[in-house]
């Protein structure tokens, strides 16, 4: 079997609207690919501490794959958080990225977007900080089959760092170039 090592760290996000965040994070994949070690969802710590319009997470990434097939290739699925004083949170940005079909270091920015409402009273809540709204079904965020129904806004964008390593693809007839 081919193999897939994925090493690195989701390292912050930015340009959002709200000041205390985290993030949700999860790699996807087809039905050829499996776990042999390691998570393959997790969260960060909150960040209060803004600095230049960026909260820094630098939580780390640890994941080993192997596949039968190329079909399914992993891709990063994002969810960005904002949290009160309360403990109340609510999501601010969803995004995903395919991982690169390279070995080697790569730093991925994943551009973000929110569910958005047109009515008045949603977006005066919105704008106080007290709540958001979510997608039903996760899978809409990277399918795109009925994202085409919401009404959304773009929100920050969330940086990773992340090393390849690829093992025994070319064994299997698949070449990295």
């Amino acid at each position: 079997m081919a193999e897939l090592h994925i090493l690195g760290q989701l390292c912050h996000a930015s340009d959002f609207a709200e000041l205390n965040l985290f993030c949700r994070w999860s790699i996807q994949f087809g039905s050829c690919w499996k776990v042999i070690e390691g998570h393959s969802e997790g969260q960060t710590c909150a960040s209060t501490a803004r600095v230049e319009q960026r909260s820094h997470f630098s939580t780390p990434i640890d994941l080993h794959l192997a596949c039968r097939g190329i079909q399914g290739w992993p891709k990063v699925y994002i969810e960005v958080f904002a949290i009160n004083a309360f403990g109340n949170y609510w999501p601010v940005g969803y995004g995903f990225g395919f991982l690169p079909t390279q070995p080697g270091f790569h730093k991925l920015s994943i551009a973000t977007w929110k569910v958005s409402s047109g009515k008045f009273l949603d977006r005066i809540r919105e704008k106080f900080h007290t709540g958001g709204f979510t997608v039903a079904k996760s899978d809409i965020v990277f399918s795109g089959i009925e994202r085409y129904k919401l009404l959304t806004q773009s929100s920050g964008t969330v940086e990773l760092e992340l090393m390849l390593i690829f093992k025994n693809f070319a064994e299997h007839g698949v070449e990295m170039r």
